[in-house]
């Protein structure tokens, strides 16, 4: 098979693995990078034109889009599908997953267990958001934040009120949720790839940090998940339309709360956590689905 991995930094590392994984497993394989692509709009042939030469005869595309490129990026993606090219996260998935708000109005319609989270217009009646999600503290969270930036935890009214007041003024949008005291500053990023969870870790925040990211200094072990959070993961994939995604869920009293489901998953943490080869995992999937 010939797969294209799309990816602005070939040396990154889950760029390195998803190659070694395509070459262990006899394919031809090729770094591309999303941005240097040209979509031509043509009547009846879609195609692509990268740097000097059109891109053809790709079996499958492994999307690795970062999410201030994910306009483009996606473009990309609906270019390859639009030519047959089959696409382990489809266009659709990575547009919705990217959207805080509609990836949680497609979980909940699910049935998912989620954080009570409310969305506002620009609302200047703050105490009544805040008390919608059961009083504070309070999460609040940019709607196009990622790895923990734009996400702030407000111990008080007076501080939730002064947060929700400056984002307003900013006309930047965001989301209220209910802080689970409960998960200890820990959360749970499940691997999911074609409908099956491939490694679980358990990550947890820096001492007086209550963000769990990896990137902020986190620490991660393995961890078995119960049933229902399997179940939570495997079905937060599949209402989003994701052949590859990484769950990211709290525990609480009242069983796992999904946070958010990420298209672009990164290959490290989860590796080194588990010792599994997620890289190995995502090939085989698309072996499958071409079979």
């Amino acid at each position: 098979m010939k797969i294209a991995i799309l990816s602005r930094n070939a040396n990154l590392y889950s760029t390195r693995r998803l190659v070694e994984a395509s070459l262990k497993h006899g394919h031809q394989v090729d770094v591309i990078d999303h941005l240097k692509c040209n979509i031509l709009i043509e009547e009846e042939k879609p195609r692509l034109y990268y740097v000097d030469h059109y891109l053809e005869d790709y079996d499958a595309i492994i999307p690795r889009i970062g999410a201030s490129v994910t306009f483009y990026g996606t473009a990309v993606v609906r270019q390859f599908e639009m030519m047959g090219t089959f696409t382990t996260v489809k266009s659709r998935g990575l547009t919705d997953s990217r959207d805080k708000l509609r990836s949680l109005q497609l979980l909940t319609k699910s049935g998912i267990g989620l954080p009570k989270t409310v969305f506002t217009n620009y609302s200047k009646n703050v105490e009544s958001v805040i008390e919608s999600v059961g009083g504070v503290p309070v999460v609040i969270k940019l709607l196009e934040g990622t790895q923990g930036l734009g996400v702030v935890l407000a111990d008080s009214k007076k501080a939730a009120t002064s947060v929700l007041e400056a984002f307003n003024g900013l006309k930047a949008r965001v989301i209220v949720q209910e802080f689970i005291k409960e998960a200890s500053g820990a959360d749970i990023r499940a691997f999911v790839v074609d409908g099956k969870v491939v490694g679980a870790m358990k990550r947890q925040g820096a001492s007086g940090e209550f963000r769990s990211n990896l990137h902020r200094g986190g620490s991660s072990q393995v961890i078995e998940l119960s049933e229902a959070e399997e179940k939570a993961a495997i079905r937060s994939a599949k209402a989003l339309n994701l052949g590859v995604a990484g769950v990211d869920m709290l525990q609480s009293s009242r069983g796992p709360l999904v946070l958010e489901v990420n298209s672009s998953p990164g290959l490290e943490g989860i590796e080194r956590a588990t010792h599994n080869d997620i890289a190995g995992e995502i090939i085989t999937y698309i072996e499958r689905s071409l079979r």
